[in-house]
């Protein structure tokens, strides 16, 4: 996967030269993001859900969607970093910040960090622009009737995940309530923002481009949602516990960021609710140190892990888990699977690496 992103993106690269050499720097900054890091996750459910379907051998225009789905991730996580003002991606400056400083040093005029910040939303617009050519070029590859069947694949994870980035800018914003719809709204992000188009949507695509049956769509895209919460819940966990030399983030970076995860929701209604963890005092801290600059995040993740959400969130990763699980052996009205064996395999492993990671 690794070298067909240098391949493809090779190619990318000359195209904006040739509008100008002094765009150079910054494109290769773009490059160096795709194809230096990342877990690969949906080129591989993208596949699985190609083999699902029992189709036959991949086609070299599914590698080709494969890139346009990292370049998809790559627009999301620049425009993700710009509005959390996250400092650090993947253990280093994110893409505003090393612009940032790198502004000066060019003898660059005006402000450094707006120069960044605009960059960093560029480069993530042509991360998409790409991303979309290629979806395009690959499935026409494939042939006319997987352009027909994947474009409203296509189309609606566009819409999700920015949909998704709008609602959780919305619930970041919004004032203080009842921890219970605090909680939902959690949920509603993770599903839209994240499980759609890291789980879901890339089975679905990889299914559609195959001509899979509808029962296999199905199974695929259950598998995917149950998936794609679990694998956002972990992330919610690392974000406040994850050891930073893993995880490439400072420590406890979603209380530094105010981000309202169904884990500081599920600790807000259990510290609120006068049961066995409640902690008004410890509501009150925790309401007030989230997002706040100088917040003493080890406190906060203390009152976090006192409340007993952690527990409580392992609980629904393994029930996610066991459901996913359970998908992959869903019976057709034939009796026999609907998913092919190959692709049941690999999902069977992805499942453990999406809910059992520390990064």
């Amino acid at each position: 996967m690794d070298r067909l992103i240098e391949i493809v993106l090779a190619d990318r690269r000359g195209r904006v030269v040739a509008v100008d050499e002094r765009l150079a720097p910054l494109t290769d900054r773009l490059i160096a993001f795709v194809a230096g890091g990342g877990k690969r996750l949906r080129p591989r459910f993208l596949r699985c859900g190609w083999l699902a379907a029992g189709t036959g051998p991949e086609p070299a225009g599914l590698g080709t969607v494969a890139v346009g789905l990292e370049l998809l991730q790559a627009c999301a996580l620049l425009h993700d970093d710009v509005i959390d003002r996250s400092d650090t991606r993947r253990g280093a400056p994110s893409t505003h910040r090393a612009v940032a400083g790198e502004h000066a040093a060019a003898g660059l005029l005006g402000d450094g960090d707006h120069f960044g910040v605009s960059a960093a939303l560029l480069l993530g617009d042509l991360a998409l622009a790409w991303a979309d050519d290629l979806f395009l070029e690959g499935s026409l590859a494939i042939g006319p009737a997987a352009v027909a069947a994947a474009a409203p694949v296509w189309q609606a994870m566009r819409t999700e995940v920015l949909g998704g980035q709008l609602l959780d800018l919305l619930v970041t914003a919004a004032p203080e309530g009842d921890p219970g719809l605090a909680a939902a709204d959690a949920m509603a992000v993770n599903r839209w923002k994240t499980a759609a188009y890291t789980v879901e949507r890339p089975l679905h695509l990889g299914a559609a481009l195959a001509g899979a049956d509808p029962e296999c769509v199905v199974a695929l895209r259950r598998f995917g949602v149950d998936v794609g919460i679990a694998f956002q819940l972990r992330d919610d966990l690392l974000g406040v516990f994850g050891d930073p030399a893993v995880t490439g983030k400072p420590a406890g970076d979603d209380l530094r960021e105010g981000k309202r995860t169904v884990l500081v929701a599920d600790a807000r209604a259990a510290l609120a609710n006068g049961g066995v963890a409640s902690d008004p005092d410890g509501l009150a801290e925790l309401e007030a140190g989230l997002g706040a600059a100088g917040a003493d995040t080890e406190r906060l993740a203390a009152i976090v892990h006192a409340s007993g959400a952690p527990q409580r969130i392992e609980s629904q990763i393994a029930r996610l888990g066991e459901s996913a699980a359970a998908t992959l052996d869903t019976a057709g009205a034939d009796g026999r699977p609907v998913l092919a064996e190959p692709a049941r395999d690999e999902l069977r492993e992805l499942l453990r690496r999406a809910t059992d990671r520390r990064a």
